[in-house]
């Protein structure tokens, strides 16, 4: 026994001077990286603070976004989210409040601030401003009840720079199931999509519109890749495995969309990425979205904060492990949700904090051309397969 106690402490002793040592990684490498990639995120909803005021070129004491801190980040470009809550639904104004955000985006971010930003249309578009340093503002819209189950109105949007639409929010609409309330008995769900859910993504793939599946029950998930022709991605989910929240997608369907194309560009919300947050704060979250008026949310979200375990960097980084391991350095994008969750993962505070995610990337060995593809270049290159696929559609017509 003692020669057997002996022996494993000379091994473990050996192991331990052949590990190799961490990998210190210096500010000047984390800032080359920095400069190298066009750090792209591809969900942000400070939107929803600017249709109402915010002035998003002066640094903010609240919040996680202004132009300020977009700078100090890194970030290259976002896709900010022409967000229509679905009590809009109710008083038939979903399209006047769609109007209103895309509103927003092009008045109060790109047309006030056109020395630093410039409106981003394409992946050229993006391209082309971070070869002048500019940062790139773009347009995606969350909720498909913003269409009002019009064809004509998703081309509208479309011709106003609209460069994705989320299917569903937390709401399932006439024509696609949503992962919100798929367990609700008050609600009618179709099965996935609707034949008229199916025209829809057919005609965004018809007019160059990603189609973004976040939000969606996983049958509507099943029915997108079987319609679309184009690569489908996700703005801002992340990994059911590592925190098991319905909002997060299974193994199965991160292989099947990096299979197809796809990306899934990780939520950084504290639920999203840690079990231990999801635990503690899911159970406010169906009261909050329920609750009847502004004093009974806030209220809400008091006890919410006091309830909830924030999320690591970490955390955070082990969504982007797990996708990187079942479906390749591909499959992997960021779409923060940063102005749209409550709860951010210490150290990735706000939008001024990507560095320190660069930093953990390249201390796991992430290469830098692993970290532009994650940044920025998988995006790209589903925008470029889209535009072609759009392309070759209207051409066939």
């Amino acid at each position: 026994m003692l020669l057997c106690l002996r022996w494993f402490l000379w091994c473990t002793a050996v192991a331990a001077l052949a590990a190799p040592p961490p990998h210190k990684v210096s500010d000047s490498e984390v800032a080359r990286v920095q400069r190298s990639a066009i750090l792209i995120d591809t969900h942000n909803d400070v939107t929803s603070n600017t249709v109402d005021g915010l002035d998003i070129g002066v640094r903010q004491s609240t919040g996680h976004t202004d132009l300020v801190r977009l700078r100090e980040g890194g970030v290259g470009a976002t896709f900010f989210a022409a967000f229509v809550d679905a009590k809009y639904v109710k008083t038939n104004q979903s399209a006047h409040r769609t109007l209103e955000m895309i509103d927003t985006i092009r008045h109060d971010i790109a047309d006030r601030y056109p020395d630093g930003v410039r409106l981003a249309l394409t992946a050229g578009d993006i391209a082309a401003a971070h070869r002048k340093r500019k940062f790139a503002a773009l347009i995606g819209i969350e909720g498909g009840h913003a269409i009002e189950d019009s064809l004509r109105l998703l081309r509208d949007y479309y011709a106003l720079g609209v460069r994705y639409m989320t299917l569903t929010h937390v709401n399932t609409n006439n024509w696609a199931d949503s992962s919100g309330d798929i367990d609700d008995p008050a609600v009618v769900h179709h099965n996935g999509l609707t034949p008229f859910g199916r025209d829809v993504v057919r005609e965004m793939n018809r007019l160059g519109m990603m189609a973004d599946i976040s939000h969606v029950a996983d049958k509507t998930f099943w029915d997108v890749l079987e319609v679309s022709t184009a690569p489908p991605f996700a703005s801002h989910s992340s990994c059911r495995a590592v925190s098991n929240i319905p909002r997060n997608m299974t193994d199965e369907m991160i292989v099947a969309l990096a299979k197809k194309g796809g990306v899934v560009d990780v939520n950084f919300g504290c639920e999203f990425v840690s079990q231990k947050s999801a635990d503690a704060g899911m159970p406010f979250m169906k009261r909050i979205m329920a609750a009847p008026g502004e004093a009974e949310r806030n209220a809400l979200l008091a006890e919410y904060r006091k309830a909830t375990v924030r999320a690591t960097l970490d955390d955070a980084v082990a969504h982007i492990d797990h996708i990187v391991k079942i479906a390749g350095i591909g499959a992997v994008g960021i779409g923060s949700d940063f102005d749209g969750v409550e709860c951010t993962p210490i150290g990735l505070d706000d939008v001024s904090k990507y560095p320190n995610l660069t930093r953990a990337l390249l201390e796991r060995g992430y290469s830098p051309d692993d970290i532009r593809k994650i940044y920025g270049g998988n995006v790209l290159r589903v925008m470029r397969a889209v535009e072609a696929e759009s392309a070759r559609l209207r051409a066939a017509k």
